[in-house]
């Protein structure tokens, strides 16, 4: 089954990286748990985004298309960085991410999303 695995934003992740001891000790661990995930062959993808401020929306209405400039409000409804993961079932998917890093930090969220497979659509 595969899965995407997104990081919620938090205040601190929209206002950008920095490299202070904190962020950079943070991103090590994070490193080990990603050569950690990659070892046993769950890890498809990982990458971490920009701050909302970065980037763009476009909007639809029929055939209209408006775009939004960044920043978005409501930090905590953004994902500031992702994994696209393979496991057996989300059991296994939430037992790793149980052992994921903080990825901020201060309080934060990690959700798990099932990706469709054509099997869903049959």
């Amino acid at each position: 089954m595969r899965v995407m695995v997104l990081v919620k934003a938090t205040g601190d992740s929209e206002k950008g990286f920095s490299p202070t001891p904190e962020t950079m000790e943070m991103m090590e661990a994070m490193g080990r748990f990603n050569d950690e995930l990659e070892a046993v062959g769950i890890l498809v993808t990982a990458d971490g985004l920009k701050p909302s401020s970065d980037g763009k929306r476009v909007a639809f209405n029929g055939s209209s298309r408006t775009v939004i400039d960044g920043p978005f409000t409501e930090a905590r409804e953004l994902v500031a960085g992702f994994w696209l993961w393979n496991v057996k079932d989300m059991d296994e998917a939430v037992a790793w991410v149980k052992r994921c890093p903080n990825p901020m930090p201060g309080p934060s969220e990690i959700e798990i999303r099932p990706l469709y497979e054509m099997s869903d659509w049959q």
